[in-house]
């Protein structure tokens, strides 16, 4: 089973096409290669390294809420 998780991006790096994204506190670049037009503040969602696309932030709070009641994470608002 894959897993896509979805973060906020705090900082966008568009040399390099990639971002930092933040998910409860831990940082990672990411590879924006298959997503266009994101910016600060904008929820990806995230697998492998690479943001998948852009969902929203009520979507992103539901799907970590749904995961952590599945106990596949501890993320929950």
């Amino acid at each position: 089973m894959c897993l896509a998780l979805p973060a906020r991006v705090v900082e966008v790096d568009g040399e390099s096409d990639s971002a930092v994204v933040e998910l409860d506190g831990v940082r990672k670049r990411v590879s924006l290669a298959l997503v266009e037009d994101v910016t600060v503040n904008d929820f990806v969602l995230i697998h492998v390294g690479y943001a998948l696309n852009k969902v929203s932030e009520e979507e992103a709070e539901r799907t970590l809420e749904l995961f952590a009641q599945a106990g596949l994470t501890e993320f929950s608002e």
